[in-house]
C-alpha cells in the first residue's frame, strides 16, 4: 500500500454497517427507509422481504404490505445481477436504466431464440413483440391479472418452449411466466399483490406506470455513489459483483464521482471523498436477518463478517440463508421448527452477552411471525436445513 492511504480496520466496517443498515438499536428507521438506505430489499423470496424490514423497524406485516400494494411506495423489480429487489419507487428509473435495461435486452434476444426453436414461429422477435404488445394491453383491460388469467385473453401466452432438453429438470414449458418476466425487466409491467399471505410468491401484474429513465452512464453513477454509501469502503470487485456490471462499466461510474482510496487491511478499497470521517462507535447489537438479507449478500469478499462460517451458511449457489449477527459479525445461524420455535445455533463463542440478546431477538421474531405462519427460505442452506428439522 502506498504512504498515505488512510487504514480502515474491519472493525471499523462494521460499525458503518451497523448505522447505515439500521441494525444497531439507535439506528432502527422506518419500512421506507430501510430499503432506501440500503438500495434495496432482496425480493426472490417473499418472506425475506418482511423479515428484513423487521431486523430494522418496529413495523409489522401490515405496515410492509401498505408501503408495497396500496401506498406503492415500494416496488418489487428485477434488478442488481438479474435479482428481484424490492425498491423505493423513486429509485426504479436509476436502477431500470443502470443495471436492468441490459440485463432485458439479453433475455429478450434469448426467449426469442427459444420461440424459434420450439417451432413456434420463424421470426420468434417479432412473434414476441406481437404477443406482448397483446398482454400489457389485455392487462391494462383488466387492471390487474395473474399469469393464468392472462393466458386466458391471449392465448398465445400458452405456447410452449423447451429448455434443457435432454435433462431430467427440462421438458416443455409455457412461455407465459418467461414473457411476463421479461415485460417486468422492460419496465412495462410490474408485480402486484400476492394470491395469499406475506410468505407467498403467487403474484398478480399490473401495467406499470411511465417514468422517464435517466441515461445509464448517469445511472451507474448514482448508483455507484448510493452502493459506496450504504456498502462502502469496498474493493471495486465487490461493487461489480454487486451490480452486475462490467469491469468497464465500474470504472467509468467511480470516475464520474469524488472518491479515495483506502486500505482495507491488505487489499485496496474506495469510498467516498466527502464519507472518510469515521462513524462514532455503535453500542454492541445482535440481530437475526433473513435468508438473503442485502446485509450478508452486499458484498463479494465476506470474510471480515462471516468468518469460517460460510460452508453452514451458504447453499452451493452462493445464496445466504438466515443468520445470526453479534456486533457486526456473522456468529451462527437459525430456522423455524413446525411447532413454530425459532431455533438458533451459534457456530463460535460470542460470549453470554451475545447469546442472551440472540436469544432474546429468537423470542421476538417467534412473536412477530405469528402462530400460524412458517418460514421456510427458498433457497435451503446446510444448517438452514439441520436446524429446521
Amino acid at each position: 500500500m502506498g504512504r498515505g492511504i488512510r487504514p480502515v480496520s474491519a472493525a471499523e466496517r462494521r460499525t458503518r454497517l451497523a448505522v447505515r443498515h439500521h441494525l444497531a438499536p439507535a439506528s432502527k428507521t422506518t419500512v421506507a427507509g430501510a430499503a432506501a438506505d440500503i438500495i434495496g430489499l432482496h425480493g426472490t423470496d417473499p418472506a425475506s422481504v418482511y423479515l428484513a424490514v423487521w431486523a430494522r423497524t418496529a413495523a409489522g406485516q401490515s405496515d410492509v404490505e401498505h408501503a408495497l400494494y396500496t401506498e406503492r411506495s415500494l416496488v418489487r423489480m428485477l434488478g442488481m445481477r438479474r435479482t428481484v429487489f424490492v425498491v423505493p419507487a423513486g429509485l426504479v428509473p436509476v436502477i431500470q436504466a443502470a443495471c436492468t435495461d441490459q440485463i432485458a435486452e439479453r433475455m429478450r434476444r434469448d426467449l426469442a431464440r427459444r420461440v424459434q426453436e420450439s417451432g413456434i414461429a420463424a421470426d420468434g422477435g417479432k412473434w414476441l413483440e406481437e404477443v406482448g404488445e397483446a398482454t400489457v394491453q389485455a392487462l391494462e383491460a383488466r387492471g390487474s391479472a395473474t399469469g393464468a388469467e392472462l393466458a386466458r385473453d391471449e392465448p398465445r401466452l400458452r405456447a410452449q418452449i423447451v429448455y434443457a432438453a435432454g435433462k431430467s429438470y427440462g421438458g416443455p414449458v409455457n412461455v407465459t411466466t418467461r414473457l411476463l418476466t421479461l415485460l417486468s425487466a422492460e419496465g412495462l409491467i410490474v408485480r402486484g399483490r400476492p394470491r395469499g399471505g406475506w410468505t407467498s410468491s403467487q403474484f398478480t401484474w399490473s401495467a406499470a406506470p411511465e417514468q422517464a429513465r435517466p441515461p445509464a452512464a448517469a445511472a451507474r453513477a448514482e448508483l455507484a455513489r448510493r452502493w459506496l454509501h450504504a456498502f462502502g469502503p469496498a474493493p471495486r470487485a465487490d461493487l461489480q459483483w454487486w451490480t452486475g456490471w462490467t469491469a468497464g462499466q465500474v470504472r467509468q461510474a467511480l470516475d464520474q464521482l469524488e472518491t479515495t482510496d483506502v486500505d482495507l487491511g491488505g487489499a485496496t478499497g474506495v469510498m467516498l471523498a466527502a464519507d472518510e470521517e469515521p462513524p462514532p462507535a455503535a453500542e454492541p447489537w445482535a440481530a437475526l436477518l433473513p435468508a438473503l438479507d442485502p446485509s450478508a449478500m452486499g458484498w463479494r469478499d465476506r470474510a471480515w463478517y462471516v468468518g469460517e462460517h460460510a460452508p453452514a451458511l451458504f447453499d452451493r449457489s452462493g445464496n445466504i440463508g438466515p443468520t445470526a449477527w453479534w456486533d457486526g459479525r456473522i456468529v451462527g445461524g437459525w430456522a423455524q421448527r413446525k411447532d413454530g420455535e425459532i431455533a438458533i445455533r451459534l457456530l463460535e463463542d460470542a460470549g453470554s452477552e451475545a447469546s442472551a440478546a440472540i436469544a432474546a431477538k429468537a423470542q421476538l421474531l417467534r412473536a412477530w411471525v405469528g402462530a400460524d405462519t412458517r418460514v421456510t427460505p427458498r433457497f435451503r442452506t446446510p444448517l438452514e436445513r439441520e436446524l429446521a428439522g
